[in-house]
C-alpha cells in the first residue's frame, strides 16, 4: 500500500519455481480457523506483512470490525514483507493456509497459477466499479482472485515557492521539464529528483516514463524506450538532477525534497503525512509530465490484495470471503484512503475522494490509467524489471548509451 519500496521486497523470482512445485503438491490446504461444537465457523485467521506496530494495531482493527460483521473472530498475524511468499510456501507444504490471506499485487499471478487461491466470483464478492487496471491486478486467466481496498502510484511533488521564485510553471511536457529544472537548479540545489537505485523501485519510478511515451516492458529496445532513458540522461548530464540518484530510495528523495535540496520529486502518496509535517514546506502534487502534449499519463500501479486461499474448508473460505468485501466496501476504502494517503479502488469512491482532498486529486487522476506491472507479462515481469533498472544504471553512468542499456535489458528480459 505504502510505496514500490514494499514491493522490492518480495523478492518472488527465485521462489517462483519451488513455490509453483510446493504449492501444486500440497492442492488444498486445511484452513486453521475455529469451529463450535455444531460445526459453525466461529473464527478465521488472516496474514499479511503489516509489521509495523500502529500499521499492524489499524488493520487489525479494521479486520476485527469486518469479522465482526461476517461473524466470525479474526486471528490476525503479519510477518516481514520479505518473508511472506516463503511463509505462504511453508504453509502450503503443511496445508495451513489462513483464510485470508494480503499480496502485494504483483505476486497474486505468481500465487494464483499454482491453484493455491479461490475465485472470488464463487462467493459472490462484487469486483464492479474498479478501473481496469486495478482490477487486472487481481485477475489471472479472466478470473479476479484478489482486490485491494485502496492502491497508489506516483506523480510530481514541486515546491510552490521555488517554482514561484524563479517564474517557472509546473511542467507538462518532457521539454518543460527540462527547462524548469534547469531553472530550478541552483549551487546546493537540484531541479528534480528520482530514485534510479538497483532494484525494483527504480524500475518502478522508470515506470511512467516509459510507459507514458508508448514504450512496453514486452520489449524494451525501442525508439520510445531510449527516448524515455535520454530523458533521465539528459538531466543527469545537464546538472539538473544529481548522479546520486544511482543510490537514492524513494525515502532519501522525499528526504532531498524537505530538505530543500531539490524543487521537484517523482514520489508517491504515502509521502503526504511527513510532507505536512514541514511546517514551512508548501509542497503542490501534478501529474507527471509527457513527451508531447496529448500523451496520457500512465503509472505503475502498487497497493496489496487480498485474497481467499484455497482449503478443505468451504464455510470458513465464505467467511473470509464475507470479510474481504467488507474491507472492500466503499466505507472501508475511504476510510483506508483517508488513513494511509491512498486511493480509493472504485472509481465513484475515488471521485469523491478527490473532491474532499485536493492533495490527492493527482493520484486519482493517474490511478484511473494505472497498469498492473504484471499485466503484459505475469510471472515473467521481474526479468523485465531487473533489465528496466540495470539499464537505467548503465546509461545514467555513462556506461552505455540508452539504446546499448536497453539492448542488454531485452537479453535480460528474455533470458537470452
Amino acid at each position: 500500500m505504502r510505496s514500490a519500496a514494499i514491493s522490492a521486497r518480495r523478492r518472488f523470482t527465485a521462489l517462483a519455481g519451488t513455490v509453483a512445485l510446493a504449492l501444486t503438491a500440497a492442492g488444498c490446504g486445511g484452513g486453521t480457523g475455529s469451529a463450535s461444537a455444531d460445526g459453525k465457523v466461529t473464527s478465521i485467521t488472516a496474514l499479511d506483512y503489516y509489521t509495523d506496530t500502529a500499521e499492524h494495531a489499524q488493520w487489525g482493527a479494521r479486520l476485527t470490525a469486518c469479522g465482526k460483521r461476517a461473524g466470525v473472530t479474526v486471528e490476525h498475524r503479519s510477518v516481514p514483507g520479505a518473508s511472506l511468499v516463503p511463509q505462504v510456501l511453508r504453509q502450503a507444504s503443511s496445508r495451513t493456509l489462513p483464510d485470508l490471506l494480503m499480496l502485494d499485487n504483483p505476486d497474486l499471478q505468481q500465487i494464483a497459477q499454482t491453484g493455491a487461491l479461490t475465485p472470488l466470483d464463487a462467493y459472490g464478492v462484487d469486483a464492479g466499479g474498479y478501473a481496469e487496471g486495478i482490477r487486472s491486478a487481481g485477475t489471472y486467466r479472466g478470473k479476479v482472485y484478489g482486490l485491494a481496498p485502496t492502491v497508489s502510484t506516483v506523480a510530481l511533488f514541486y515546491n510552490k515557492d521555488m517554482l514561484a521564485e524563479a517564474g517557472v510553471a509546473v511542467p507538462r511536457t518532457w521539454a518543460e521539464l527540462r527547462k524548469a529544472a534547469a531553472e530550478l537548479t541552483r549551487p546546493g540545489r537540484y531541479g528534480m529528483a528520482v530514485d534510479a537505485n538497483a532494484t525494483f523501485e527504480g524500475t518502478w519510478q522508470f515506470l511512467p516514463f516509459l510507459w507514458s511515451n508508448g514504450g512496453d516492458e514486452t520489449r524494451l529496445d525501442t525508439p520510445q524506450a531510449a527516448q524515455a532513458l535520454q530523458l533521465w540522461v539528459d538531466l543527469v548530464r545537464s546538472g539538473s538532477m544529481s548522479q546520486s540518484v544511482l543510490n537514492w530510495t524513494q525515502a532519501d528523495v522525499h528526504d532531498q525534497f524537505v530538505a530543500g535540496r531539490t524543487a521537484m520529486m517523482v514520489n508517491g502518496p504515502w509521502r503526504i503525512s511527513e510532507l505536512d509535517k514541514a511546517a514551512t514546506l508548501h509542497w503542490g502534487v501534478a501529474p507527471l509530465p509527457v513527451r508531447e502534449a496529448g500523451q496520457t499519463v500512465v503509472t505503475p500501479l502498487g497497493g496489496e490484495v487480498w485474497t481467499v486461499p484455497q482449503n478443505s474448508s468451504k464455510a470458513r473460505q465464505k467467511k473470509a470471503a464475507q470479510v474481504l468485501a467488507c474491507l472492500n466496501d466503499s466505507r472501508s476504502m475511504l476510510a483506508l484512503a483517508r488513513q494511509y494517503h491512498t486511493v480509493p479502488s472504485r472509481t465513484a469512491v475515488a471521485s469523491r475522494y478527490a473532491r474532499e482532498v485536493p492533495s490527492m486529486a493527482a493520484f486519482v487522476r493517474s490511478v484511473e490509467r494505472a497498469r498492473a506491472r504484471t499485466g503484459r507479462l505475469g510471472v515473467k515481469w521481474p526479468r523485465a524489471a531487473t533489465g528496466i533498472y540495470t539499464a537505467v544504471q548503465a546509461a545514467l553512468t555513462g556506461e552505455q548509451t540508452p539504446q546499448e542499456a536497453l539492448r542488454h535489458a531485452q537479453r535480460i528480459a528474455t533470458g537470452s
